[in-house]
C-alpha cells in the first residue's frame, strides 16, 4: 500500500497528528507526508490511500483571514508557522485524484462538549464531491488551547486510526 498524507498546520499539532498518522499507517506500507503548500496538484494513481488533515479555524476549515489571524498570533506569541501558503479549503478544490481513490480526513481543534463544526468534517465533504471512497468516518484530534500543545494521548490515538485504516485498505485489495 502506498498512502499520501497532506496537512496544513498552523502551530504544529496538527503536524505532530500527520506525523502520527503516517506511522500507522506505515505499518502496512510506503507513506509520503507533505505540508498543503508543497502538495501535488495532481494525485498519482499509484496512491492506494488520500488523507488529509488540518486545523479547524471558525467552525470548519481554515480561509486566507483565519490563517492570517493565526500567522498573527505566532508572530505575537513568537510560535513558529508550519503553513505559509495555501490552506487545505484551497488545495482540495484544485486537486485532481483518480476517482474511487480511497480517503480519509482528521483535524485537530479545541475540545469543548457541544461546540459545533469540524475542518475534518468540510474536507470529508469535499473528498466524497471528489469522487473519493471514504474509508472511515472524519476523526478530530484535541488540542489544550488555540495555539496548542495536544491534549494527552492524542498521538498514540492518532497512530491507532493510521494503522486502523491501513488494515482496511489493505484488506480491501
Amino acid at each position: 500500500m502506498y498512502a499520501l498524507v497532506v496537512y496544513e498546520s498552523m502551530f504544529g499539532n496538527t503536524q505532530r497528528i500527520a506525523r502520527a498518522v503516517a506511522q500507522g499507517l506505515a505499518t502496512a506500507g510506503q507513506v509520503e507526508i507533505v505540508e498543503v503548500g508543497s502538495a501535488p496538484a495532481v494525485v498519482d494513481e499509484a496512491v492506494d490511500l488520500l488523507v488529509v488533515g488540518g486545523p479547524t479555524h471558525a467552525f470548519g476549515l481554515t480561509r486566507a483571514s483565519t490563517r492570517r489571524s493565526a500567522a498573527e498570533q505566532a508572530a505575537k506569541e513568537r510560535l513558529p508557522l508550519v503553513s505559509h501558503g495555501i490552506g487545505l479549503r484551497e488545495w482540495l478544490a484544485a486537486v485532481h485524484v483518480p476517482a474511487g481513490t480511497p480517503a480519509a480526513a482528521f483535524d485537530t481543534r479545541v475540545h469543548v462538549p457541544g461546540l459545533p463544526g469540524s475542518a475534518a468534517n468540510g474536507a470529508h465533504r469535499r473528498l466524497r464531491k471528489l469522487g473519493l471512497m471514504t474509508t472511515t468516518p472524519s476523526v478530530s484530534f484535541y488540542v489544550t488551547g488555540t495555539a496548542g500543545p495536544l491534549a494527552e494521548g492524542e498521538p498514540e490515538r492518532a497512530r491507532r486510526w493510521g494503522a486502523e485504516i491501513a488494515a482496511r485498505v489493505a484488506a480491501a485489495k
